[in-house]
């Protein structure tokens, strides 16, 4: 007797229905086809197990199980259960009419029990998309493929709760979200709050215009600054995310297994990479490409701490995402894109011993020893971080003080507004949402300065010695400056200002 069951496959962030078709036959044999990867070729000993132990079996016939398209690589034990259900349909143990109008996917352990799996939400997506009335996964993952409206979502726990649905006709309970009040519940509670820093009112502004305009950011301080601290806290005056934006970060996260029991994302990402990582680890890979890093970090931040501590190869793969806002992983059978448009935040000691020009510091560095420790990274790079920032530690009476600083939900009102100024703007242009994503034409067009302004800045890279690369990198913060205080035109104290946000451009930094 021949039955169809089906499932899914995530390639990327995108999911591909696959058809199990399971043959029952005269004979002995146990024949697995369509590119199964070993834990797909490993489940026959999981299922029969989980069979046994819930008074259930493998039938002692020729069992042939295809999963179509025959040519597309299928990989993970997600498909324990569509091959369990498929074998106990197949060989007439259960009765099921209604098997086409689900996708069935879970890892099945040696009990019955199931165990989540990951790239619920696209497969969900998939599914309702092809016209599948329902879902039946893991109850880890329910929540996740919920957030998909039109769609039955059903967490199971035990693979007997699916054959009583299906044999019996017994109910199994549908998991429902709303959507929209999961989303808005979490906005006005972030973790890490600005109002905790002590003094630092300098930087806060720097990083209220970073997030104001999309800028990437590289912190420069001594040990014990507050670099790591004020990073941390960056995601808390971001904008909202939209919908759409929470939709495609959580996806990226499905696919890689971070969502359980979680539904949507609500809160902006926050990376943080160990210096040791890999280019593989960083940008996504691997025999099968997975997500990285950056593309983890989309629509949020990723911070780099001690950026010269990176291998500088690592650091270079990264160029290219930084500016077309995705990555894409070519292998010799297919090609994977991850969208990866995030904030870059990077911290930094000034030299090796963590100290510059600091006469009471313990251990200084020579001029020469600091040229090596900052040449190691490389002046693209640099040239796509809009935004240079020294933090000096805080003195002992800002720290004792009681009086708390500005909270960062109020921060947040005013970015939202300057964004919202930006999203005006650019309504017209498809790639450009905000001010860093501006190129030289639009910053012509948009960042026009009269002649006060003009010859404040020839003077300023004339006298801090500024390199060409500064001054599109000036006019682009100058603008985000302007927006933060609703004013269209560029003047004076917004190039003023901007000027002072480039310290690695100037002739005693980088040579």
């Amino acid at each position: 007797m021949l039955t169809k069951v089906f499932g899914s496959a995530v390639f990327g962030v995108e999911a591909t229905t696959v058809t199990v078709e399971v043959n029952v036959d005269k004979g002995i044999g146990y024949h697995l086809v369509g590119l199964p990867d070993n834990a797909i070729k490993e489940s026959n000993y999981r299922i029969a197990a989980a069979l046994q132990n819930n008074g259930y079996k493998i039938p002692g016939k020729k069992i042939t199980i295809n999963m179509a398209p025959a040519d597309l690589r299928k990989e993970g034990s997600a498909y324990d259960l569509t091959l369990a259900v498929g074998i106990l349909t197949a060989s007439g143990q259960i009765q099921s009419k209604n098997l086409e109008k689900y996708v069935i996917m879970g890892e099945l352990s040696l009990d019955g029990s199931l165990q989540p799996i990951t790239g619920s939400l696209p497969i969900a997506i998939k599914a309702k998309a092809e016209g599948f009335s329902g879902f039946i996964l893991p109850k880890d993952n329910a929540k996740e493929a919920a957030i998909v409206d039109g769609l039955e979502v059903y967490g199971v726990e035990t693979i007997t709760e699916v054959i009583d649905f299906f044999d019996k006709g017994s109910p199994m309970e549908q998991t429902i979200i709303d959507t929209r009040a999961e989303f808005y519940k979490s906005l006005d509670f972030p973790e890490f709050d600005f109002s905790d820093v002590k003094g630092q009112e300098s930087i806060k502004r720097c990083m209220e215009i970073a997030a104001a305009g999309g800028h990437n950011i590289i912190l420069i301080g001594p040990p014990g600054a507050g670099k790591t601290m004020l990073a941390k806290r960056l995601p808390s005056i971001l904008p909202p995310m939209t919908l759409h934006e929470a939709l495609e970060t959580t996806k990226i996260h499905s696919v890689v297994g971070k969502i359980k029991n979680m539904g949507l994302m609500s809160q902006r990402p926050f990376r943080s990479p160990h210096h040791t990582i890999s280019d593989v680890a960083l940008v996504g890979g691997g025999a099968y490409p997975q997500p990285g890093e950056i593309s983890l970090s989309h629509n949020g931040v990723l911070f780099l701490d001690e950026l010269p501590e990176f291998k500088r190869g690592v650091l270079e793969v990264m160029r290219q995402p930084l500016e077309d806002r995705e990555v894409t992983i070519s292998r010799a059978r297919f090609t994977v894109t991850y969208p990866s448009s995030f904030m870059l935040v990077a911290s930094m000691n000034p030299s090796p011993s963590g100290y510059f020009n600091d006469p009471d510091a313990p251990v200084t560095s020579s001029p020469s020893e600091m040229q090596r420790y900052l040449g190691k990274i490389s002046g693209p790079l640099l040239d796509r971080i809009d935004i240079h920032i020294e933090v000096t530690p805080v003195p002992f009476e800002k720290l004792s003080e009681d009086r708390k600083g500005e909270g960062s939900v109020a921060i947040r009102k005013r970015v939202t507004a300057a964004r919202e100024l930006q999203t005006q703007r650019f309504d017209k242009l498809e790639n450009v949402h905000y001010n860093a994503q501006m190129n030289t034409k639009q910053i012509r067009q948009y960042c026009r300065l009269d002649e006060s302004s003009k010859q404040l800045l020839k003077n300023a890279m004339e006298r801090l010695n500024l390199s060409a690369r500064a001054y599109d990198r000036i006019l682009k913060v100058a603008r985000t400056i302007a927006d933060l205080e609703n004013t269209e035109a560029l003047n004076g104290n917004h190039i003023a200002e901007a000027i002072q946000y480039r310290s690695l451009d100037r002739e005693g930094w980088l040579g």
